[in-house]
């Protein structure tokens, strides 16, 4: 006989998985038809007959739970002989008015009887009588349901059922037949399925799953044609869909794990919600239940902190798109109600309390306050339990009075690491949410202030590096796990947070990767239609004096002058408007809708485009309005700006102002960089150097998807004055799929940096002594001043040290605070050195008055007043490319660890070598081709830098000698690799050796080392 393999083998597979025995063994006398559960996961097996399409019940299931468990309450009402009818328009009018959760959550009332429709699932200290009540439900499946009381022949696959009350419905299509879930399935429910009818009301059932034996789709609203469906898949290989199976179906998971008894009641009691106001009509509001990565990381962690107690640390990394709201909100509710497995890992708790006193949430978002609180509405009886704390005396307080969850702000992180560890008694669990750091301009402020950064212009990537710094010498405590979610992970995040292999390698607890979350579309592929431009500019001496300057210095001043030039931005400024107006206002992309962000260097640089693009908007007619984005005040051109005073409205009004349709475009340089969640975004015009995760961060923002305007990849687009598609790439690659860390930071770096500081007199370690017994024992802060103002002095006159010693030293002092600042915080390092914890506090207040002069500073910006820009263009190098990137795991290397002093020597060249340097690397006009020669060094110097062996043996290499050497090993690498296209290069590359030496200084002197 051969094997079955329609749609009928994979019903009756379920069904066998369930309940231990399917219809088929029942029809063919295999087994008495059953009574009670069989094996298998605890299920019964349903009668389609038994089920009332105008109730949406199993009546028999429903009355037999309601007469074994509550047959005091049903006799109430017994006495009216309309009683069942009375129980069932009640149900009914109810469900029609909250949906089903509420009933599930809080029973039926019916006059002067309360019925307990569901008995939830124990916990672990839960009573006895809890636990026999659980197995008092009756969890049912029934097959080929007739569902339709207008068509009493249309048929549903599956449903199951609590009790007699349908939680979901399952449609089954098997691809071995040419059918399946996405397509098939999907159709049947979109087009072929009655939503009339009570089972597929909004809110009666809770999801529709469609199923086949290699992916999975649910939606949990049926709206006819216009139902979105989302996968439930596990992934595989980064991406969409499902591994193979070596025990069954691809999706054998579905009805072996997640339809488990326990599994369901756990998915009803602490996942499924409905969003939206309390007085909200049922229709307006949203049901969200849990995709597969969600549950799998909550349950995953709530296991794992369960059977480990606290005290450990936990890296998520979830791409954009994966839900990461939810994620947390899930996490942080269930966390409260977490319980030690045994003594073991209890602590000083007992098994029969929940492991952590305070769940501590440190984001940035107030969004995210809103959603636990509207959790909680839904899953606890207890109100009042999650309090912000936005203010150090609230976070203090909420602690003291043992908040069950709590919400802060990274800048308040200190005072959490300081007040967990003086509450040794109490156990807690930190979730960090990272990935909204910077989207109003106070709260950037704040947090830059929190790290003692001032600077106008901070990266918007680095809430990780403040986050880190935050922890500097602070250990985290044994007394708290912390969960670190981020879509873009650091070496030093994958360090602190990520889980140690047998290698000495570091990997996430978790993934949901940007590649799955563009398969599966929750969010646009924003490197899919990617243009790059190349700026061409000559300048003018303007002076007769041919004075001395740094050329390395000097480059990179003359290109920064250029780039905010008025006329360099007015031409890039133009070219943006043009394509806006052309090819996404005139062709109404996303309905009219599609906006645009302009992403710029600087504040100044920001302004400055404002005023022009304004200016080309005024000459076309205003078309439409131009909102602009900074922190605090900017002087520019002798006039100081704020964004409120240029916009003509506040700072919390500019989000929502550009949302509405007559603004167009934003132009930002640093604020909204991250956290800005603007699905309307479809285009960004860049002219600012992106690189890692600032770079992943920023493009980003476009890859929101907006259903009701079907935005999709096609309408995305990247205009970029300033990286090349290989820097690009280069960023997204190590967060494409999986990120992780090679092996730990190598800490014996700081016994050389400490030598060679202790070497250098600034301090004597009596002084260092001194301070560290005052400071510890609280003493007053004038008597910590002299001693530090003693070393201070020594440092600025009396060791007689030259700039470039005092520099080499001020930079091996802050090294050193920070690589000890980071591996002394981690939970898995325990030094008993103390000299490293004693000069660490010692040079923390140091620092800040060792001065240092730069007198290059001043002379660089004379040489600004020596030129002009004679020429500058434009000519496009890339039009909409699509950037592939890496489907491997991509593997960091730790921070580097080599202790690095000052720059080497200054390489000085006469002001007109300078230029002429400048204008034969950077001006090619359009009248003459470039040579050919030029051409090659720039290309092969690109390929040299994109070495993998590049940074870390030349870019970071202090040695003079090795980097050399690095570099002619890498360089002969390259060349080997481009002969057959250079060969006549090549030829003269390893044959001439004159010739070699001079393309080898050539190409040094490119890359600038």
């Amino acid at each position: 006989m051969t094997s079955k393999t329609n749609e009928l083998a994979l019903e009756t597979a379920i069904e066998k998985a369930l309940c231990g025995i399917s219809t088929e063994d029942i029809k063919n006398g295999t087994v008495a038809e059953p009574t009670a559960t069989y094996a298998g996961n605890g299920y019964r097996i349903g009668n389609p007959s038994d089920y009332n399409p105008r109730y949406g019940l199993d009546e028999v299931r429903f009355w037999d739970f309601l007469e074994q468990t509550q047959s005091e309450e049903l006799e109430k009402l017994k006495r009216q002989s309309d009683w069942k009818i009375k129980i069932l328009d009640r149900f009914d009018k109810l469900v029609k008015k909250y949906g089903i959760l509420r009933l599930l959550r809080k029973g039926l009332a019916v006059d002067d009887a309360h019925f307990t429709l569901f008995y939830v699932a124990p916990l672990q200290n839960s009573s006895q009588s809890i636990k026999d009540n659980f197995e008092k439900n009756q969890f049912s499946v029934t097959r080929q349901l007739r569902y339709s009381v207008s068509n009493p022949l249309e048929e549903i696959d599956m449903v199951i059922f609590i009790n007699g009350i349908p939680i979901s419905t399952i449609e089954l299509k098997n691809r071995w037949t040419g059918q399946n879930a996405k397509v098939h399935g999907v159709n049947q429910y979109k087009n072929k399925r009655d939503t009339t009818q009570p089972l597929l009301n909004f809110g009666r059932c809770i999801v529709h799953f469609a199923v086949d034996t290699d992916e999975i789709y649910m939606t949990t609203k049926l709206d006819g044609a216009k139902t979105f469906f989302l996968p439930f898949n596990l992934g595989d290989n980064y991406g969409k869909g499902n591994p193979p199976n070596p025990f069954g179906h691809k999706t054998t998971y579905f009805w072996q794990d997640i339809l488990k008894r326990e599994s369901v009641a756990n998915i009803i009691q602490h996942f499924v919600r409905f969003d939206g106001g309390e007085n909200d009509a049922l229709s307006k509001k949203t049901l969200y239940f849990p995709r597969y990565h969600q549950l799998d990381v909550v349950r995953g962690l709530l296991k794992d902190t369960s059977q480990n107690g606290a005290g450990k640390t936990y890296l998520i990394q979830h791409s954009a798109g994966s839900g990461k709201s939810n994620s947390i909100t899930w996490l942080a509710y269930q966390l409260i109600e977490a319980y030690p497995k045994n003594e073991a890992v209890a602590g000083n708790k007992s098994v029969n309390q929940p492991l952590f006193d305070s769940v501590i949430v440190v984001t940035d978002r107030r969004l995210l306050d809103k959603q636990l609180r509207d959790n909680i509405k839904e899953f606890s009886e207890v109100k009042n339990i999650v309090a912000p704390a936005y203010k150090a005396a609230d976070l203090k307080s909420a602690l003291e009075n043992g908040k069950r969850i709590i919400i802060t702000t990274i800048q308040k992180f200190p005072f959490i690491i300081d007040g967990i560890a003086d509450m040794t008694g109490k156990q807690f669990a930190v979730i960090i949410d990272e990935a909204h750091s910077s989207q109003s301009g106070s709260s950037a402020d704040k947090l830059n202030e929190a790290i003692g950064n001032k600077g106008e212009d901070v990266d918007a990537e680095d809430y990780q590096d403040m986050m880190l710094q935050a922890m500097h010498a602070r250990k985290m405590t044994k007394n708290a796990s912390y969960f670190a979610f981020t879509a873009t992970p650091k070496n030093s995040t994958l360090e602190k947070f990520g889980v140690k292999q047998e290698d000495g390698s570091f990997k996430p607890f978790h993934l949901y990767s940007m590649k799955q979350a563009i398969e599966e579309g929750f969010i646009l592929d924003v490197l899919a239609n990617y243009t790059t431009y190349k700026s061409y500019y000559e300048l003018e001496k303007s002076i007769e004096d041919n004075p001395l300057f740094d050329t390395s210095k000097a480059q990179k001043k003359l290109k920064a002058y250029v780039e905010k030039h008025k006329q360099t931005i007015g031409t890039k400024a133009e070219i943006m408007l043009d394509h806006f107006t052309s090819a996404v206002v005139n062709q109404k992309k996303l309905s009219g809708k599609a906006k645009a962000m302009v992403v710029t260097q600087s504040i100044e640089s920001a302004i400055r485009y404002y005023q022009a693009l304004n200016q080309l908007l005024a000459k076309r007619g205003n078309p439409f309005k131009i909102v602009i984005a900074f922190s605090g005040e900017k002087e520019v051109d002798g006039i100081k700006y704020t964004e409120a005073q240029m916009n003509g409205f506040s700072e919390s009004e500019t989000k929502d102002q550009f949302d509405t349709d007559e603004y167009r475009m934003l132009v930002v340089a640093n604020k909204y960089l991250t956290g800005f969640d603007q699905p309307k975004l479809s285009v960004m015009y860049v002219d600012k150097k992106l690189q890692g995760v600032l770079a992943v961060q920023t493009l980003s923002r476009l890859n929101r998807s907006a259903n009701k305007l079907n935005k999709k990849t096609e309408d995305l687009f990247v205009l970029d004055f300033f990286n090349s598609i290989e820097d690009i790439q280069k960023s997204f690659d190590p967060f494409y799929t999986a990120t992780s860390l090679s092996g730990a930071t190598d800490i014996n770096v700081l016994h050389e940096l400490k030598d060679s500081l202790d070497d250098s007199g600034i301090y004597e370690q009596s002084e260092v002594d001194d301070f560290n017994e005052k400071y510890f024992k609280g003493a007053d802060a004038q008597l910590l001043s002299p001693i530090i103002d003693v070393s201070a002095k020594r440092f600025a006159d009396e060791l007689d040290l030259d700039d470039k010693q005092k520099a080499d030293y001020k930079i091996k002092a802050k090294q050193f605070v920070k690589i000890y600042g980071q591996v002394a915080s981690l939970l898995s390092v325990d030094f008993k050195y103390t000299g490293w914890e004693s000069l660490f506090w010692f040079l923390k207040f140091l620092i800040p008055k060792m001065a240092v002069k730069d007198t290059q500073s001043d002379l660089l910006d004379e040489l600004l007043e020596s030129v002009d820009l004679s020429t500058y263009g434009l000519e496009r190098t890339k039009l909409n490319v699509s950037i592939n990137l890496d489907d491997e795991e991509t593997e960091l290397r730790p921070q580097n660890p080599n202790a690095r002093g000052a720059h080497g020597e200054e390489e000085k060249d006469e002001l007109d070598a300078i230029i002429n340097g400048f204008n034969e690397r950077w001006f090619q006009g359009w009248e003459a081709t470039p040579e050919d020669q030029r051409v090659k060094f720039l290309s092969l110097s690109k390929s040299v830098q994109a070495h993998p062996d590049f940074e870390m043996k030349v870019a970071q290499n202090v040695d003079d000698q090795n980097r050399e050497l690095a570099l002619k090993k890498i360089l002969d690498d390259v060349m080997a690799q481009q002969r057959k296209q250079e060969l006549e290069l090549y030829k003269l590359y390893a044959q001439d050796s004159s010739f070699y030496q001079a393309f080898f200084n050539t190409i040094k002197q490119v890359i600038s080392i």
